[in-house]
């Protein structure tokens, strides 16, 4: 008996990883089946997918389908029908739990599964072994099931065996890697489907992950993202494992998704001692257009527990929706300039989905909502939300990803913004205004390299101080915005144990090297060590005391860290040279003696600015 579970994923990225079918597969373990897992991406020819689930032919196909994944599946499972009517096709995920009756009607699915999968899929393997009945299993439903229940959820997960342990999941194939230490939801949320059904959390026992934490750090994973929609939800749970982590797994970067409201100074401590992002959950700052959607809102809280995360020097970001009821275009730009005010190190702006199942859904034609209907189920318009609105909703999120998000403009963005005497929203409005002159409409994201996106900053830039009142302040608004680019860009290269292993030659001078790719050289108009002592900048006062002195430094990563080194300018056209692939006859191009040459390529070998070659 041959079973293809198939996972559909948006695009090739670190979180490209078929967890939900993982989980099936471990359950399912102890019976005969043979489970094999499929993985496609959004966009794949779906003949070349269909031809790849027949071979060799199984006895039933099964989706994990989502609101991304639907229409794809549908095209694969109705060509999988047309060309081979015997094999047995199924589907279960969020998207099939939210409406099953709705895939039940497209005709091309023998059954559903609703609910936690792992319970109704082994009796599903069972029964297809057998050759018994299974049209009777709780949480299966076909076209003429009558009880659309989901079954109970596991009450004990550790009864799923880990499918990172147990080997289903190559951990060598991706660059990241999905970690579920929880299941359920406590919050009531109208958009969110987590709300809909039975509330609470159950757990994973911390046993159980500290297993999986040491065999990700003796398998050298990158980069951990844990499912979990509250991780700090249990406080004292979380803190036990925010300090596994630092002791069993300091070199793994975790992303985290937690509520502001259970944060203290000691879990801002935490946080800030691993290599870690959080993602918290703002939506709006608008307290009543919060409520219609059943979430509370506390501004003065908020801003205090997230001044906690800056104090820290956590790493954090915030979630924005617009098109919410009862919001506006006016309302929107005040919960950006809100957002933006309290530093975070991202923000991540998305329009309304109306997922099927939820309240909102049940509740959208009250509130005066249109919305599309199939996947993705976008808001066209609200009551005080008009099309027109959301369009220019979607320009600013737009300006927000490019500029400020990618753009790594969190250290100087509000220093620009109060010398400009400009709001956030608006600052972003004549960003987006500018970019679709410089580059049409439709501009995306996606669109742009790093270096892309610096240019386009630092044009824009130029653009705003080009009139006579702040001209003057434009070199030092260019040094703060160029270093901390250059910050960016090398803390997120890929880290190269930069030791050498050999003994270096006494004569080092005679050798080759290269620049290792995280080591970037700059030049500035001011002192960029004075610069960088004013910790957040002060434009004003930093114009009035500092001179433009010039200076020039090198900016590499030490250890994971990056670190900036202040040269003298014929160390730096060393620098220059070797970066440039010049022949290695340092001495007659910098001034430099043969000592100080030496000395200095000493260093920088050792401190890994430059790799010896030989």
């Amino acid at each position: 008996m041959l079973i293809n579970l198939v996972s559909i994923h948006p695009s090739p990225s670190p979180q490209s990883i078929p967890l939900a079918s993982s989980f099936l597969k471990a359950y399912a373990l102890k019976s005969a089946a043979t489970i094999n897992l499929k993985d496609f991406f959004i966009g794949q020819d779906t003949a070349a997918c269909t031809a790849k689930l027949i071979d060799p032919l199984p006895d039933a196909v099964g989706f994990s389908m989502y609101v991304w994944n639907h229409n794809a599946i549908c095209d694969i499972a109705s060509e999988l029908r047309r060309t081979h009517p015997s094999v047995k096709l199924f589907c279960g995920g969020p998207e099939v739990t939210a409406a099953p009756e709705s895939i039940l009607h497209t005709g091309i699915f023998d059954f559903v599964i609703v609910g936690e999968g792992e319970v109704p899929f082994l009796s599903l393997c069972h029964a297809l072994v057998s050759g018994g009945n299974y049209s009777e299993i709780s949480g299966l439903l076909h076209s003429n099931s009558v009880d659309l229940q989901s079954p109970a959820p596991i009450s004990d997960l550790d009864s799923i065996p880990s499918p990172y342990l147990s080997k289903i999941i190559d951990i060598h194939t991706n660059p990241g890697i999905l970690w579920q230490l929880s299941r359920g939801c406590s919050f009531t949320c109208d958009f969110c489907f987590d709300s809909r059904g039975i509330h609470g959390v159950r757990y994973f026992s911390l046993e159980r992950l500290e297993s999986e934490l040491q065999f990700f750090a003796a398998n050298a994973v990158s980069q951990i993202f844990v499912l979990d929609s509250t991780f700090n939800l249990d406080p004292k749970r979380a803190k036990n494992i925010l300090r596994m982590i630092k002791n069993i797994a300091p070199d793994i970067h975790f992303h985290f998704e937690v509520r502001n409201e259970f944060i203290d100074r000691e879990i801002a401590t935490l946080f800030a001692e691993i290599a870690c992002s959080l993602q918290i959950g703002l939506q709006s700052s608008d307290r009543e257009v919060l409520k219609l959607v059943g979430r509370s809102f506390n501004k003065t809280d908020f801003s205090a527990k997230v001044g906690l995360l800056n104090d820290s020097g956590a790493v954090f970001g915030f979630d924005l929706i617009y098109g919410l009821p009862g919001d506006t275009l006016a309302g929107f730009c005040r919960s950006i300039d809100y957002a933006l005010s309290l530093y975070p190190n991202h923000l991540d702006i998305f329009p309304l989905a109306v997922l099927p199942g939820t309240r909102l859904a049940s509740r959208g034609t009250i509130l005066k909502m249109k919305w599309d209907r199939h996947p993705p189920y976008i808001v066209q318009e609200t009551e005080y939300f008009s099309t027109s609105d959301m369009v220019a909703a979607a320009d600013l999120a737009t300006a927000c990803d490019i500029f400020y998000t990618r753009g790594k403009a969190v250290a100087w963005f509000n220093a620009i913004l109060k010398i400009l005497s400009l709001k956030p929203a608006l600052f972003l409005r004549k960003f987006a205004d500018w970019l679709s002159e410089q580059r049409g409409n439709a501009v995306k994201e996606s669109d742009f390299n790093d270096d892309d996106i610096w240019n386009l900053q630092h044009l824009f830039l130029r653009e705003l101080f080009k009139n006579k009142k702040n001209s003057r302040f434009l070199p030092l608004v260019l040094d703060l915005a160029y270093y901390h680019h250059l910050y960016a860009a090398t803390l997120l290269a890929p880290y190269r144990q930069t030791h050498y292993e050999g003994e270096l030659p006494v004569n080092i001078s005679s050798g080759r090297f290269t620049l290792y790719p995280a080591t970037h050289i700059a030049h500035f108009t001011y002192d960029i060590d004075e610069l960088l002592e004013w910790g957040e900048p002060q434009i004003l006062r930093m114009y009035e005391q500092l001179a433009q002195s010039g200076s020039q430094a090198v900016i590499y990563q030490n250890g994971g860290t990056v670190c900036t080194e202040s040269l003298a300018l014929p160390y730096i056209h060393l620098l220059e040279q070797i970066c440039e692939n010049a022949d290695h006859d340092y001495l007659s191009r910098t001034g430099l003696s043969c000592e100080e040459t030496n000395e200095f390529l000493i260093f920088a070998v050792q401190e890994g600015i430059i790799e010896y070659v030989r």
